[in-house]
């Protein structure tokens, strides 16, 4: 039912040469040995203390790969009170009580009936399993200390050293972030996030600026932190290093940015900037790099949530340029385009831009019924505001991209009534142009569905 041979934990089971681990093995050849050099530790007088040790150390190592003899077959974690069977097999104490007390007189690995139901504390392997998370649990918190150590290192360094020296202590810092939580707070407790914040400047090179930025994207940001990127000749550099950097850079300059964003007091002005909005339209039009496309789409949602923000996103190009994308996005990136340009059309602008691009009607009307509920709603929206605004262009070419069948489909469809109302009262405003008997042979309409 249980056969101990699959039990694994994380990964593989462990053992010398990649060999299955068997607990009679492990004490002969010492492979589960303790501090000294792979001997077993042999603990005298297991109390309390000593168990409650045992599960912290075991929680702290919650990731890492144990060996199978060290698995409860029941419940598959490390056992930390192991007792055995008459049959020989060795269970956590809790669990085959656990499964006594449901009326089985059975070995859960083997099924076999028991012939006398008495536990034995297996204090060797008990001792087994606390050397070798002693050990690991040692490794792990020396290794942790040393990254702790060298992340103060290069934060005193960063006071010091100048020019390539800069670039250098940067990235190492950079790799020690993303690689160990440990650092991230390090860096944080330590004043690193004002130290770093320091290098952001008018005479900042791209060099130091985007692998600070790349720090800065990694780490917790209070609100005084914030606050403190906010200023305008930082923010004058990440839009910089947005229009010139990397695409790796690019990125992370719109994750700062968003985060930045956050902020309840945030001022609209601050992502106005022509240069902020240029530098995404260009992360957005390379298609080649989904990532980026991506991550440029979530900011632009984010900044067109500004009202105020909407006519200078208008008037750098955003309209042709997603409405030539749209038939290329996959649906995550799909939706955002989509609500970009539903909130755009808010704005007399946006909705004169929408209405002048003839791609514009034809791609949209695409869309609906086709990703999503809420990729409906957006795209309901838009053709709602652009046909109102001029119904006998617009209209036209809505009911000549098939609109007509689109909007049955939703309201025969199990949408919310908005939307089915929005359905409606587009398909009415279609037909106002058209007798009856033209509109439906315009739209080629089945007599069903007449």
């Amino acid at each position: 039912m249980y056969p101990p041979s699959s039990r694994r934990r994380g990964g593989v089971e462990v053992g010398d040469g990649g060999h299955v681990l068997d607990l009679e093995t492990a004490v002969k050849d010492g492979i589960l040995g303790g501090c000294n050099g792979g001997g077993l530790v042999v603990l005298h007088g297991v109390v309390s203390k000593e168990r409650s040790d045992l599960e912290k150390m075991i929680e702290a190592l919650d990731s890492i790969e144990v060996p199978s003899v060290f698995i409860c077959p029941i419940s598959l974690e490390p056992m930390q009170d192991p007792v055995t069977l008459c049959t020989g097999q060795t269970y956590e104490k809790v669990n085959i009580l656990k499964w006594f007390s449901l009326g089985h007189l059975t070995c859960p690995t083997t099924m076999q009936e028991l012939w006398d139901d008495t536990v034995t504390p297996n204090a060797t392997l008990y001792q087994l399993i606390y050397s070798w998370f002693s050990q690991k649990y040692l490794d792990m918190k020396k290794r942790s200390e040393d990254v702790q150590g060298r992340a103060i290192e290069l934060l005193e360094t960063l006071k010091k050293v100048k020019g390539q020296a800069r670039v250098r202590t940067l990235k190492e810092l950079r790799q020690l972030v993303i690689a160990h939580e440990s650092a991230k707070k390090t860096v944080v407790d330590n004043g690193g996030v004002s130290l770093i914040s320091s290098l952001l400047g008018p005479f900042t090179t791209h060099a130091v600026g985007s692998e600070s930025i790349a720090i800065l994207v990694n780490l917790d940001l209070n609100s005084s932190a914030k606050k403190n990127l906010l200023q305008s000749t930082k923010v004058s550099l990440v839009v910089d290093v947005l229009n010139e950097g990397t695409l790796d850079s690019k990125i992370n300059c719109t994750k700062l940015i968003q985060r930045l964003m956050e902020e309840d007091d945030f001022d609209s002005e601050t992502v106005s900037s022509l240069s902020l909005l240029v530098g995404l339209l260009r992360l957005v039009k390379d298609k080649k790099h989904p990532d980026g496309v991506l991550s440029g789409l979530r900011l632009l949602k984010l900044i067109c949530s500004h009202e105020s923000v909407r006519c200078s996103v208008v008037s750098v190009g955003v309209v042709p340029l997603l409405v030539d994308l749209l038939p290329h996005l996959n649906s995550e990136s799909l939706e955002m385009a989509l609500y970009i340009l539903e909130s755009i059309s808010s704005v007399p602008e946006g909705l004169a831009a929408l209405k002048n691009n003839r791609n514009a009607i034809p791609n949209i009307v695409k869309l609906v019924m086709k990703v999503s509920e809420s990729c409906t709603q957006y795209a309901l929206s838009i053709l709602w505001a652009v046909c109102k605004l001029c119904p006998e262009e617009c209209a036209a070419l809505a009911v000549d991209a098939g609109v007509a069948a689109k909007l049955l489909l939703v309201i025969q469809s199990g949408c919310n009534p908005v939307l089915k109302q929005r359905s409606a009262e587009l398909l009415k405003l279609c037909s106002l142009n058209y007798t009856a008997t033209i509109f439906i042979n315009k739209c080629k309409l089945t007599r069903t569905i007449q």
